[in-house]
């Protein structure tokens, strides 16, 4: 080849190199930011989106939940759990559902639940966050809250954005340490569901719309009907077959707890005229120096001819929540309870002054409780549950 022409071509190459070169680094530096300074202008982004063409977090959502996505940005509104914590009672047992008159785990393994309801969530939201929650689960060995909405005295009819709100709070927090939760439509005052049958549908579509996913959630459908013209042919029933059919359309896999008459008492009354929903369990209520021996002859009777039952409520002292206590009814239900593997929860996780709070007046709302934060039939209640 001729010296010229590669004495020519060699130049070439070189102004080439100091052209091109110089700009290459000039746009590696500003694709790939190599300063302190620079990466927090940047926005420090791999917790919110560790790469934009990949995935994109969905600020619209509650949950935080992260879609994928293939060049493509639009918001996802999937509202996917997220991941169980190892080791917690929902990463082991799972998905729960009713298999003769006991409720089974992800494993076909028989399970019971033992926790906590709050009381009003109008009244005591200071006791629903994830540090009074985890300390239940890791000091006492609770695996379930109970979230009463109250729907009347103050509740839901009176402020549905602020009760939802602290009803999502805590199915959140729950579902962040890994415990079952049952969202309590709270009926009392109102006495027949149907009095607000409307709101309880709206109410629970939405809930099921967006933790369908979810295998902590369990519905109770309504509290404690009461009253003597509510019954549970012309009125209980057919309130629950309607609640039903919605969230079943949204959530084929939760266990569902019906009330039953006379403030969840008369469970001889469902088992006569039965859901046809295979995942639901009947509520019975019972505090225990009221009831007695006669209701768990009624218990006995009626889970013996193979009805599913869930105890979504109980207390150690009278129904009215005050009077003293009477441990040893308390221990006989307990004990009962315990033998035929029925799931119960205890009124109340609280600090108001009555017998049935767990807490005693004033005690810290974000847990690590002792024994000497604790009433008399919170102690007993807790360490039970510790302890069986």
């Amino acid at each position: 080849m001729n010296k010229k022409i590669v004495a020519s071509l060699l130049l070439v190459v070189t102004i080439c190199t100091f052209l091109i070169v110089p700009v290459m680094n000039q746009s590696k530096e500003n694709v790939f930011p190599t300063s302190a300074t620079a990466l927090t202008q940047e926005g420090s982004s791999s917790e919110a989106d560790e790469d934009s063409n990949v995935t994109t977090r969905n600020e619209n959502s509650d949950d935080s939940s992260i879609s994928e996505t293939t060049a493509d940005t639009t918001v996802s509104q999937d509202t996917t759990p997220t991941q169980t914590p190892s080791g917690t009672p929902v990463a082991v047992h799972g998905q729960l559902s009713i298999k003769g008159t006991n409720i089974i785990d992800k494993n076909g393994d028989v399970f019971q639940l033992k926790g906590m309801s709050t009381h009003g969530l109008q009244w005591y939201p200071q006791y629903v966050n994830k540090s009074s929650f985890q300390s239940l689960r890791d000091d006492w060995g609770v695996n379930c809250i109970r979230l009463a909405m109250y729907v009347e005295e103050g509740g839901y009819m009176n402020d549905k954005t602020k009760l939802e709100k602290e009803v999502r709070s805590g199915i959140d927090n729950c579902v962040d340490l890994g415990l079952y939760v049952i969202v309590d439509w709270h009926i009392l005052s109102d006495k027949n569901p149907n009095t607000h049958k409307a709101d309880a549908i709206e109410f629970f579509k939405k809930i099921a719309a967006d933790y369908n996913k979810t295998p902590n959630i369990i519905y109770e459908l309504c509290n404690e009907p009461n009253g003597k013209d509510v019954t549970w042919d012309n009125d209980i029933k057919p309130y629950c077959e309607a609640v039903t059919a919605e969230i079943r359309k949204l959530d084929d896999n939760a266990i569902l707890i019906a009330g039953t008459p006379t403030w969840s008492q008369d469970i001889d009354k469902a088992a006569a005229n039965r859901l046809s929903d295979k995942n639901t369990v009947y509520a019975l209520h019972f505090y225990a120096a009221t009831h007695t021996q006669w209701l768990r002859d009624r218990l006995t009777s009626y889970v013996d001819k193979g009805l599913p039952v869930f105890v979504s409520e109980f207390g150690t002292c009278d129904a009215s929540g005050t009077g003293g206590n009477n441990l040893t009814e308390t221990e006989n239900w307990l004990k009962l309870l315990d033998k035929n593997k029925i799931s119960y929860i205890n009124w109340s996780l609280s600090d108001k002054n009555e017998t049935s709070a767990c807490l005693k007046p004033n005690s810290s709302p974000n847990g690590g409780w002792k024994d000497a934060d604790l009433t008399e039939g919170g102690k007993y209640i807790l360490n039970w549950i510790k302890n069986n």
